[in-house]
């Protein structure tokens, strides 16, 4: 070949390498088809005569990663920031709205990417944020539209759920030499401010209602953050000896989680040892733990945009003393009644009844060694005897896209519901606190406890610690 049409094939194709160097970064965990599956059901739900719009998270402010927010990645995976959603119910058409194109920070979508973006996502257009105000202009006095649907409740991000953000809200709200509004709330003045012709309704509800049943690719991922969380703590379980600190312990997941893959952290490490565990979300991490401490390891990674949430109790030596074995076994046999009670297509109500009546038989069955062991064991029991009998209970939490996940449904049981039940047995006078806590997932005809992999039983904890850790090869640095 000579030179002139080497340079000149090069020339023409240079571009399209560049092209093919910069694809912005996109998930691959969810197909284009699901994505519009999702926007279907804004559409179908807001009406013909509605837009829904949903904002991106904001730019980072500081040296951290950006994390996409909840609500905008479960309805099209984009991970760029400053950016804007608009489903417009009449033509059953997603639009997005995008920053210019920065190289600083690598790869990311941009709206000269449209290309890609209608391919990867199935959204229909792309276009520059800063034609968002005449795009809705447009639509205020050239179309049929009456009502704008966006989220009401907080922006969920980097380690967060509704309801810490929501505490976080009102909190700026109320102090005086703060003052500031939360992002949402100022985002939907903003639209009655300046387009008082469209009625602006609450979209929060309809995503709710759908992020509560997961899909089986959902599903997959929080079963794969789950084996993170579960492998780092074995791991820890491993580790553990008299001496360390209880962010030694911490430190070790995360990297177990960065490793193989995690994002970040679905929420700050409680890693409590001693006194420090009858804190539910103690988060200070600096205790040295003593031999003859109990220990709470609660921690999972952020995978992929999806949380799980596990939680083990050990002693810190690695053999359960004498009060330890007797509280800890009393407490495993009533939470293994909850985890064998739980099925599909039934009540939480129904399950508990089941439950206490084996935990009735364990608290029967027992010799405990104080007064107060015994008071609290009772204590522990009654409590879920009277949630048993209100037909609004629920076992536990939710957990999808934030580790406390959103959605109100106290209603039997469906396929794709993700939750985990986490009991607390409490003995304050000496401020004794022992949880553990699992994974489950919902079939059609069964629960997962997509956590059984993780030691439970006194005899597997031990046998396991009495393995080598991480932390016993890598010595601290002098």
């Amino acid at each position: 070949m000579n030179k002139k049409l080497f340079f000149g094939i090069f020339f023409l194709l240079f571009p399209l390498l560049l092209v093919g160097e910069e694809i912005p970064y996109f998930t691959s965990d969810f197909t284009p088809e699901e994505f519009q599956q999702r926007r279907e059901v804004i559409y179908n739900q807001i009406g013909k005569d509605a837009i829904a719009i949903i904002q991106s998270a904001p730019m980072p402010d500081s040296y951290v990663k950006f994390r996409q927010s909840n609500q905008f990645y479960y309805l099209c995976g984009v991970e760029t920031w400053n950016s804007t959603l608009i489903l417009d119910g009449s033509q059953r058409r997603t639009t997005i709205f995008l920053p210019p194109k920065r190289s600083v920070e690598g790869q990311m979508f941009a709206a000269e990417d449209q290309g890609h973006i209608i391919k990867m996502t199935g959204i229909n257009a792309a276009m520059p944020v800063d034609y968002l105000g005449q795009y809705l202009a447009r639509l205020a006095y050239r179309s049929s539209i009456k009502a704008i649907y966006t989220p009401f409740f907080s922006f969920e991000g980097l380690a967060m759920s509704r309801d810490l953000a929501s505490i976080g809200d009102a909190d700026k709200a109320a102090n005086p030499w703060d003052n500031r509004p939360p992002r949402a709330s100022n985002f939907v003045n903003l639209l009655r401010s300046r387009f008082p012709q469209f009625e602006v309704k609450n979209l929060s509800p309809i995503l709710d209602d759908m992020r509560l049943i997961k899909s089986p690719a959902e599903q997959a991922i929080i079963r794969r953050a789950t084996v993170l969380s579960g492998q780092a703590i074995m791991e820890c379980m491993r580790s553990m000896e008299p001496g360390l600190y209880e962010y030694e312990i911490a430190a070790l997941a995360k990297f177990i989680f960065l490793r193989n893959g995690a994002q970040g952290d679905a929420y700050h490490a409680i890693a409590a040892s001693g006194p420090n565990m009858v804190h539910p979300h103690y988060n200070a991490n600096f205790r040295k733990m003593e031999d003859g401490d109990f220990f709470i390891l609660d921690y999972a990674p952020d995978y992929r945009y999806y949380m799980s949430d596990l939680t083990r109790t050990w002693p810190v030596n690695g053999k359960f003393n004498d009060w330890q074995r007797e509280l800890y076994g009393f407490y495993v046999r009533c939470y293994k009644a909850i985890l064998k009670a739980i099925r599909p297509h039934e009540t939480a109500s129904v399950i508990l009844k089941e439950a206490v009546a084996e935990m009735q038989k364990a608290l029967s069955e027992t010799k405990f060694s104080k007064d107060i062991y015994e008071k609290s064991a009772k204590s522990f029991v009654a409590r879920f005897t009277r949630a048993s009998s209100y037909a609004g209970s629920r076992l536990g939490h939710w957990v999808g896209l934030s580790t406390h996940d959103v959605g109100r449904d106290s209603g039997p049981l469906r396929p794709g519901m993700v939750f985990t039940i986490e009991p607390a047995l409490r003995v304050p006078e000496e401020d004794i606190y022992i949880r553990c806590e699992d994974l489950i997932i919902i079939h059609d005809d069964r629960a997962e406890i997509a956590s059984d992999f993780l030691p439970l039983e006194i005899d597997d904890v031990e046998r396991l610690m009495k393995e080598e850790g991480l932390l016993q090869r890598y010595k601290r640095i002098k």
